[in-house]
């Protein structure tokens, strides 16, 4: 049996961390792994409720990040097995070469920093094929919703333009210590075949970024910075430009920074 803990000695408001400890909604989570990734990273260990089945697994290669002290003491003296594991480090600004790639992403994200956290994924898509994710329900709603929606957003389409993403569950606020004051759900991103957008990626997300930013405008006034003074392009461009951010799909954004990247090559 494993030793009895007193979590409440966890720092809920330090991290924003939120200690998942109902085994069903556990195994709910990591039976959505997909079995031909061996290498899988666990962002947020907390107190081992998912890591602990991860460390069972023999196909697998686990590693735990975990940045509270106690947290990696408990862990530590819990699950032995654990300890060559186990990162005490911030994740967003560890070097994620070190890993045999690919790996996938799993945890029960701290909410305060799991939009910074799919940032960090983007950047290192090519070695992340699969995340599953718990996120803060409004959170995730955000990130899956389609173009169209008042929840579309920055992260939606950046994230949409690698990444297929699945809404897999609800989960109350009951099945955490200390509970949260929202509802959570999880998430499972797959990256897509798109290897690289067919335009200045730098730009694009420039331009997400800015149209979402004052998503009541329509695009032509929203862009204004980014676009030379009486901007014109095909109809198509046109189109788009009269529109509001949220209306966009991500090959939308792809054409409108294509014109956009000509237009300012050609001034």
């Amino acid at each position: 049996m494993p030793r009895q803990y007193n979590i409440r000695v966890f720092p809920k408001k330090k991290y924003g961390q939120h200690f998942l400890h109902d085994e069903n909604i556990a195994r709910k989570i990591l039976g959505y792994l997909p079995s031909e990734y061996n290498t899988v990273i666990e962002i947020g260990a907390g107190t081992g409720v998912l890591s602990k089945y991860l460390l069972q697994d023999e196909k697998l290669n686990p590693y735990f990040f975990e940045i509270d002290v106690e947290s990696v003491q408990y862990l530590n003296i819990t699950y032995p097995a654990i300890r060559e594991k186990i990162v005490n480090d911030d994740f967003l600004g560890y070097d994620l070469s070190v890993f045999p790639s690919p790996f996938v992403i799993i945890g029960n994200f701290p909410y305060n920093i799991s939009s910074q956290i799919l940032f960090k994924v983007l950047e290192n898509r090519n070695k992340i094929p699969v995340v599953i994710g718990m996120f803060q329900k409004e959170v995730a709603e955000r990130i899956a919703s389609p173009p169209g929606s008042k929840k579309y957003g920055i992260l939606s389409v950046l994230l949409k333009a690698f990444y297929d993403i699945e809404y897999l569950f609800t989960v109350n606020e009951t099945v955490f210590y200390p509970p949260p004051k929202v509802k959570s759900a999880v998430l499972r991103l797959k990256r897509n075949s798109v290897s690289h957008l067919d335009c200045d990626e730098e730009l694009f997300k420039r331009i997400v970024k800015t149209a979402f930013n004052q998503r009541r405008k329509i695009l032509r006034n929203a862009l204004k910075s980014l676009t030379t003074e009486g901007f014109q392009g095909s109809a198509y461009t046109d189109l788009l430009l009269s529109k509001r951010a949220e209306q966009l799909s991500v090959n939308d954004y792809v054409a409108l920074t294509r014109k956009i990247s000509e237009r300012r090559l050609n001034d």
